[in-house]
Order: C-alpha cells, then sequence, then structure tokens
C-alpha cells in the first residue's frame, strides 16, 4: 500500500504606484443590517479624516494603522482585520486569520483553522454574516457533517475577503442570535478602485511534511471602475488543493467492565457475574475501549469566486450586487489496527494486568481478544453561494435609508462514507501498555495482523447523507439626523432559515447479508481484497506492532456489493428546522460633549419574535412540534474619550442565542455501536444572558494601542446535555429498530446480554451560569519610540485573555459495583466546570520587521487546555490538552510590481491531544498533522 498551494495572498485594492490606496469606504462595507454598526459609513469617514482622505497601505504596518483607526473610530467594541493584514498572514483559511484578534481562539481539524471561539463561547454562539446577511456555511468535521448553527470557516479562503469585523458588543441595530460576538464577513468593493483596470494574481505551492505532498494555492483579482468613479465591477478567486496526513493513536475513551477470566479464574457462571476479588478488581478499573495506531489521509480542494457590481447614478444613490461562491470537496481515508474490548469484555481473558493509582487497566496481556482492523472512506462536499443587493440613497443631508435583501445556501452531501472491517475474533498473546498514555504501546505480538487469511470479513456499511442550510433576508432601516451631534435609527430585519437533514444507511454484517457456516462470521479473507498498511512515524514506541492488513477499498467493497446496495433512509438521522424570525429596532446614536471630553455611544431597543418548527422521528412516525417565542434586547454602548489618546468604552446588552439545530429535533437516533440513544427536545428555551463589558484604550503614539477589556455574561437559561445510564427496555422503542448485525442486536436480540448499558442523553433547559475575563493587548510600532532606520522597522503585537465560568453540569460517575451482567453500577454526581470549549488562557503575538524590500513575520497562537463535554462510558468529562502553533513568512519585493514569499504554519508540528475524565487525563487520541511550508510569487498590474 502507498503508505502513504500556488496560494497567493490576494490584496482587494488597487496597486497604485507600488502602494495599496484602501479609500475610506472599503474598510468595512456592507457590515449588517442597514444602519448597523460599527456605525460603518462615519466609522470610514472618521478614518479617512485621520489620515488625510485615503489610508495608503503599502506595507503589514499600514493595514495594522487602518484596522486601529477603525476600532478607535467604532461606537462599540470591535476589532477589524483589512484586506492587507488578511493577505500577509500565512492563514490557509478565514478561521485562521481570526485566530490574531483578542480574545479568538480557533478549533483545528485536518492541520487548519476550523471553528471559532470568541471569550470563551464556542461556534454555536458566534453569529456570522456575509456582505451583511447571516449565513451558516457547512462543512464535514472528523466524525460527521456539521448539522447545528456553527460557521464553517474552512470553507473560504482567506484571499476573497477585504475585511473582517469582529463585534464584541451587541447593539440594537446588529443581528441578535450570539453571546459571544458577530463576526462580518465582506468581501470587494469595486468603488474603491481607481479608474480603469487592475489586477492582481498569486502563485503559491504548498508542501506538507507528513504526507510529503505539494498542491497549488492560486488566487487573482480583476477590476474595473470607470472614469467618473460611479460604475463598478470586480471579480476575485482563490482555488488550492492539497493533502495532509494524520498520524496516531486513538482509545475511543475508556469504559469498566467484567472480563471473562482473570489470571485464570473464570468470572462468569454461564451468563451470570460470579463476584471474586481479582475479578472485581480488573472489571471496576477502566481499560480502553478500541485502543489502536492508524493513519488518516486528507485530500482537499477548495474554489471560492466573488463578484460586484456598484453603480452610484448621484452623490445620493448607490446600489450594490454581490455574488459569493465556494465549493470545497474533501475526501478522508482512515486505516486502524485494534481491538474491540468494547462489549466483547465477556469473551475476553486478562492473562496478566497492571492497575495504576488512578484505577486504570494500565497494562495487560490477553487472550481470546477480537482483533480488528478498520478500513473508513468517506467523499463529501460543501457548497455555498449567495447573492444579495442593496441600495442607499440619502433623500437630504439628514435623511437616509439602507435596504439589503438576498439569499444564501448551503449544501454539504456526504456521497460516500463507507467502512469495512476484518476481524479475528480470538485472538492469543495481546499486550498494551499506557503507562505513557501519550504514546502506549500496542503489540500483537509475535503473531502480528499481517497475515489476511487469519481474518474473516465481518461488517460493511454505507452512510451517506445530506445537510443543507438556507437564508433568505429582507432588512431596511431609515436614518435621521436629528442634530449635528444626535441621529435616531429605525429598522425591520424578516429572515427565514430551513435547516434539512438527511442520513442514509446501508449496514450489514456478513452473516446478514450472506450464509455462513457454523463457527464462520465473515469472509475470509484473501490477499485479493487486502492490502498492507505501515504505519510511519506517529510515536509509537519500541514494540509497538506498525504493520497490519486492512480491507482495500474497491475489491473488498465489490466482494460483498457494498455499493450495489440502495441505503434506506435512516429516521433517526432525518430532521429538519425552519426558523422564521420577524423583528426591528429603534437606536439613538450619539457624538457629543460631556464635561468637555468628546462622548459618543449609543442606546437602542431590539424586538425579535422567533416562530419555530422543528421536525423529527420518534420511532418510525414523523413527529412536527411548532412554538414561537418574543425577545425584547436592550443595548447600550458608551465612549468617553479622557484625551484624544485616551478612551474608555462601556457596554451594556441583553442577548439571546438559538438552541442548537440538533437539540430541537422532536426525534432521536440509535447508536447501536457505542451503546447511546441521542434524542432532541424541541421545547429548549434559548440561551439568554446580561453581558457587561468596560474597556480601556491608549493611542499612545501613531499606529500604537495598548488597551484592557473586562466583560462578564450573566447566562439565565443554559440548555446542556443530559446524560443517564438505563437499558434499552426503558426507551420503549421497539428493537426492529435495531440493525441486524451491530454489538446492540445482538446484544438485546441475540440475548447475550440483553440488559447491556445503554447511555441516554438529550438537552435539557439549565439554570445557566457565569462567565468572566480580561483581555490585554498590544500594538507597538518600535518607531513608536526610535528614529532608527533599522530599528523603527520592528514591530510587536499580541495579545492575552483569562476567563472564568462556572456552570453546573450532571455527569455519571464512575461505577462502584458489577451487576449480574458484569456492568458496572453507579450513579451521577453534580459538577462545577468551565463552559464547553472554553479555554481560560488564551494568548497570540506577532513579531515583525519590514522596509521597502523586506517583510518577515513570527506569529504564535497559544490555547489553554478545554473540555469540549461530557463525555460517556462513565468518564467525567472530557477534552483538550493546550497546544501552540507557531507560524512564520519572509516577503521580499523584488519590484513594485513582483514580489516572492516563503511561509510556514505549524513549524513545530504540534500534536492534537485528546484526554477523557478530568480528574484522571486519560488517552483519548494524540494526533500530529505536519508543518506547512508555502513558497510563491504575486504579480500586480
Amino acid at each position: 500500500m502507498n503508505t502513504h498551494n500556488f496560494t497567493g495572498k490576494l490584496k482587494v485594492a488597487l496597486l497604485a504606484g507600488g502602494a495599496i490606496v484602501l479609500p475610506a469606504s472599503a474598510m468595512a462595507q456592507q457590515s449588517g443590517t442597514p444602519g448597523a454598526s460599527v456605525a460603518q459609513d462615519d466609522l470610514n469617514e472618521q478614518v479617512t479624516q485621520d489620515v488625510g482622505g485615503e489610508i495608503v497601505v503599502t506595507g503589514f504596518r499600514q493595514a495594522l494603522d487602518a484596522a486601529i483607526a477603525a476600532k478607535r473610530n467604532s461606537a462599540s467594541q470591535v476589532d477589524v482585520i483589512v484586506a492587507e493584514d488578511i493577505a500577509k498572514f500565512p492563514d490557509t483559511n478565514l478561521a485562521e486569520s481570526l485566530q490574531r484578534v483578542p480574545g479568538v481562539s480557533i478549533q483545528r481539524e485536518a492541520g487548519e483553522g476550523r471553528a471559532i471561539t470568541v471569550r470563551g463561547l464556542g461556534q454555536q454562539f458566534t453569529r456570522v454574516r456575509v456582505n451583511g446577511m447571516e449565513a451558516v456555511a457547512t462543512s464535514t468535521s472528523d466524525a460527521s457533517a456539521n448539522r447545528e448553527r456553527g460557521f464553517d470557516f474552512n470553507v473560504f479562503a482567506a484571499e476573497l475577503f477585504s475585511s473582517l469585523v469582529v463585534h464584541k458588543t451587541a447593539e440594537a441595530s446588529l443581528d441578535e442570535g450570539s453571546l459571544g460576538a458577530v463576526v462580518d464577513l465582506n468581501t470587494g468593493n469595486p468603488l474603491a478602485l481607481d479608474s480603469g483596470f487592475s489586477a492582481v494574481a498569486s502563485a503559491q505551492v504548498r508542501y506538507n511534511d507528513l504526507s510529503e505532498d505539494a498542491g497549488p494555492r492560486l488566487a487573482g483579482l480583476l477590476g474595473w471602475t470607470n472614469d467618473d468613479g460611479t460604475f463598478g465591477v470586480s471579480v476575485s478567486a482563490a482555488y488550492s488543493q492539497y493533502k495532509t496526513s494524520e498520524l496516531g493513536n486513538n482509545s475511543v475513551r475508556w469504559t469498566q467492565g467484567a472480563f471473562r477470566s482473570v489470571g485464570g479464574t473464570s468470572c462468569y457462571t454461564g451468563t451470570t457475574y460470579t463476584p471474586n476479588s481479582a475479578c472485581d478488581e480488573v472489571g471496576l478499573a477502566f481499560h480502553p475501549r478500541i485502543p489502536r495506531y492508524g493513519a488518516v489521509e486528507h485530500d482537499r480542494e477548495r474554489l471560492g469566486l466573488t463578484g460586484s457590481v456598484q453603480w452610484a447614478p448621484t452623490d445620493r444613490t448607490k446600489l450594490s450586487v454581490d455574488g459569493l461562491y465556494s465549493t470545497f470537496k474533501a475526501s478522508r481515508d482512515e486505516y486502524w489496527g485494534e481491538v474491540l474490548f468494547r462489549s466483547n469484555e465477556r469473551t475476553i481473558d486478562v492473562v496478566d494486568y497492571e492497575i495504576d493509582g488512578d484505577n486504570n487497566l494500565i497494562s495487560g496481556t490477553f487472550n481470546n481478544a477480537w482483533v480488528r482492523t478498520e478500513r473508513y472512506s468517506r467523499e463529501s462536499e460543501t457548497k455555498f453561494h449567495q447573492l444579495s443587493a442593496r441600495v442607499e440613497h440619502e433623500f437630504s443631508d439628514r435623511v437616509k435609508i439602507d435596504i439589503l435583501g438576498g439569499f444564501s445556501k448551503s449544501e454539504a452531501p456526504i456521497t460516500r462514507e463507507a467502512t469495512l472491517i476484518f476481524d479475528d475474533r480470538d485472538f492469543n498473546g495481546y499486550s498494551y501498555d499506557y503507562s505513557d498514555m501519550d504514546s502506549p504501546q500496542l503489540s500483537f505480538g509475535n503473531n502480528g495482523i499481517s497475515d489476511p487469511t487469519q481474518f474473516q470479513l465481518a461488517e460493511f456499511r454505507n452512510r451517506p447523507s445530506e445537510t443543507t442550510n438556507k437564508f433568505k433576508t429582507v432588512s431596511g432601516n431609515i436614518d435621521w439626523q436629528a442634530t449635528d451631534e444626535l441621529n435616531f435609527e429605525i429598522g425591520g430585519v424578516y429572515r427565514q432559515f430551513d435547516f434539512d437533514t438527511i442520513g442514509y444507511r446501508a449496514d450489514s454484517t456478513y452473516c446478514a447479508a450472506f450464509t455462513c457456516a457454523a463457527g464462520q462470521y465473515g469472509l475470509p479473507v484473501t490477499g485479493n481484497i487486502a492490502e498492507l498498511f505501515q504505519l510511519g512515524s506517529a510515536g509509537q514506541p519500541a514494540g509497538n506492532t506498525n504493520e497490519w492488513v486492512v480491507p482495500q477499498l474497491g475489491p473488498a467493497a465489490d466482494a460483498v456489493g457494498l455499493f450495489e446496495l440502495n441505503p434506506a433512509a435512516f429516521p433517526g438521522d432525518t430532521r429538519s428546522v425552519t426558523e422564521k424570525t420577524t423583528g426591528g429596532y429603534i437606536q439613538a446614536n450619539w457624538d457629543s460633549d460631556f464635561f468637555g471630553l468628546r462622548f459618543t455611544g449609543n442606546l437602542g431597543l431590539r424586538y425579535v419574535r422567533t416562530d419555530q418548527s422543528s421536525t423529527g422521528f420518534v420511532g418510525t412516525n414523523q413527529v412536527t412540534v411548532e412554538r414561537d417565542y418574543d425577545d425584547f434586547l436592550p443595548a447600550l454602548n458608551v465612549n468617553l474619550f479622557v484625551t484624544d489618546d485616551v478612551i474608555l468604552r462601556g457596554a451594556m446588552s441583553r442577548v439571546i442565542t438559538r438552541p442548537s439545530l440538533g437539540s430541537l429535533t422532536p426525534g432521536g437516533s440509535i447508536d447501536p455501536f457505542n451503546f447511546r440513544i441521542t434524542t432532541g427536545n424541541p421545547f429548549l428555551e434559548p440561551f439568554r444572558a446580561m453581558a457587561y463589558d468596560a474597556a480601556v484604550e491608549w493611542y499612545f503614539a501613531p499606529g500604537a494601542l495598548a488597551s484592557v477589556a473586562v466583560f462578564s455574561k450573566e447566562i439565565d437559561n443554559f440548555p446542556i446535555a443530559g446524560s443517564q445510564q438505563g437499558t434499552f427496555a426503558d426507551s420503549q422503542l421497539p428493537t426492529s429498530l435495531l440493525t441486524p448485525g451491530t454489538p446492540l442486536y445482538e446484544a438485546i436480540v441475540g440475548g447475550t446480554n440483553p440488559g447491556v448499558p445503554i447511555e441516554y442523553r438529550t438537552q435539557v433547559n439549565n439554570p445557566g451560569g457565569s462567565l468572566r475575563g480580561v483581555e490585554f493587548s498590544l500594538n507597538l510600532p518600535f518607531s513608536a519610540f526610535t528614529d532608527s532606520s533599522f530599528l523603527s522597522g520592528f514591530g510587536v503585537l499580541g495579545n492575552v485573555t483569562l476567563i472564568e465560568s462556572d456552570v453546573e453540569y450532571t455527569v455519571p460517575t464512575p461505577g462502584t459495583g458489577l451487576d449480574r451482567s458484569g456492568n458496572p453500577t453507579g450513579t451521577s454526581d453534580i459538577f462545577q466546570r468551565p463552559l464547553l470549549d472554553m479555554a481560560k488562557r488564551a494568548a497570540n503575538g506577532t513579531l515583525y520587521w519590514e522596509n521597502e524590500k523586506f517583510s518577515v513575520r513570527t506569529s504564535l497562537a497559544w490555547r489553554d487546555e478545554y473540555i469540549d463535554g461530557l463525555s460517556g462510558n462513565r468518564n467525567v468529562f472530557e477534552g483538550f490538552d493546550d497546544i501552540l502553533n507557531v507560524d512564520a513568512s519572509i516577503r521580499y519585493n523584488v519590484t513594485e510590481q513582483l514580489s516572492v514569499t516563503l511561509e510556514g504554519t505549524n513549524l513545530t508540528d504540534a500534536a492534537r491531544k485528546r484526554w477523557v475524565d478530568d480528574f484522571t487525563r486519560r488517552n483519548y487520541e494524540n494526533n500530529r498533522f505536519g508543518r506547512i511550508i508555502m513558497a510563491g510569487v504575486r504579480v500586480q498590474l
């Protein structure tokens, strides 16, 4: 078996005379609901005044200056990244650009950023707007498609956008739905270009040292504006194709449960557990469910296109039409060698063992082990498109209107999700040693598992699915400048969000589909349907087994006719939600004096009615639940300019986030492999909170900023996942819903273990909790304190975020006894922990130096450990270790029109380490993804 970008940095403004001219109108156009701040038009005007009519951007520092000017003049607390800033970070997508913003951390998948967390609140609490309209972009994650409200930033290339704006405090004029932040992604603005044609093109080679693959990354912009500056057109494109490998180990969590025998002493009489000291000790210790090493190979292709047409027939009227199209194709191939302890303990003999001080079965040797090698393959594609139109018209110097309308659609079909499994169910001499939790030794002894004839093809499945998100938006407002210091906004909005997902299954065991002889459980394996997998360098210790046979995808699938089967719709994976929101707001904005000091801000009230219809299956019956609720959301932002360079900011608002989509379905699904039943709750209340923010900002030199911001969210209602143990009989569901041949089917219908514990999960309303934090931010160009031509080229920017939160969770605790079937018994307890996905500490920083020819930067992003779930199998929570990512970039301007670049990301090859159980930190996974090096050229015409 074969064991196993030409990227450019697109600038979205015209290059003239070697400088990027970024007019004020380009700073943050289309920022949201018409009139919604950042108070964009006023902001742009202020920025223009600050720099004499235009922002002249000749390098990275000037882009930072533009972003600081935007932050300084905003009526609310925002952070901004402008096009040059995006273009010069070595970022492969938007998430990696956003991680430079104070308070923003990212979650990586396949080695690149995918989702963001803002001030400790995960992706479901962040609303994203593309060219002013809320949207959901859905891609396929590690395990499945994103079927929630979270926005997958890896769908888009960073090169397509002219500005990113992160709104950290609410305004009445700003779309509701966020406890964390509202993020605006803005594409090109052709009227910002100079007259005539303009073009920018770039090409890079992207190399990953783990996959040893080199792929292209291309980007380009073409624009034209007439001589009068009244009509403009621009188009841009970005393309990349790359392969990434993922090597490491995975335990698929740890669990308790009695084995068939321990040290020669039987633990069962028939099917009844017989207690004794050795069997009790081992059965109540935690052991890995599916200890394994393996590789995951990713092959990804991303294409993005934008287009914009703007017409200003008069000085008072402007019409804009913007379109965005993106496709993100991804294939994922996995190769695993493992032992299936999960639910098979009663057939496995423990020869010898060691239990550590954390009650872990830390090492052992086993006979009659259920050995499995697994081949998984998935093909998925995300298609996103959006079209919007905007009309801005001034009736007079004091009255203007802003109307926006459009639609977006995100489709995420998984066309193939196939699994093929070889089993050897009576393997002797298997051993594991987790003394080093990061790098366990998993050994199949001298027998090995490289001989295909010792296996049978036992299970196969294919689970394609389709997920679609659609948004329709119409909004508008009237702005009345009542006096030179005060203006009022009145606006309204209508949105319709449609979410649909449907899952299909073609699952079977070999003996359920074909006739098997006595003692046979699968198709005897020959070399024709198998291939030899070699692990490579996954951090494994000496003595580890590093090669094994796995199903060869095409021939093995053909042998059982897997892709000829017609997958049937699976009720538990089929659901939909239609959500209509209707509302309006009134807001007063001021810029006046307060005891001789400049005083700005806004005060407003937003009303929104939510009409919700959710559909799912209970058993085989389709059920639809309809409901509605109203929210009144006041918001206040105040800013006092103590001096021209020191600003005190404060904000207070009522905010909401609607429940996650998967939680709203009235139906549920059965996981027959992990012994879990998950159901929804269509009557969940939204997350609701009061948000308080304060900040002091000191602009102590041109382009310099030091700031401290504190924030607090008092959460009234916080729906959380509830989990409890039971049996399948407790569900009162028919056994006809169980898939023949699956472990749960064999236990329940086959009678091998009808009392096997089932984990029940659902979402329940919870009293909530609190979140408090502080952000420290510094942007320090050395030119602020030196005239040296060399030293003034240096600069530092960085930020640190510290967060505390307390939420109560009810979690099953480790079993304290074993029942008649040898399954653990125990209770639940209440624990206080931070919000899920919230790291208590995060920091990032950049050291740079540049002159007219050279630009050099090194960036670091660090995120502390965090909990991301309640876990299962009586482990108390699960989460990720802290991680540090190091990136660097070098650029040389050969001429005013030509530059060359060398960039690198994840230069230390940082591993993603996940643990299970907050008290003992048992190994869940430890994977590395390799370094990425990108080299290329950029040409401007």
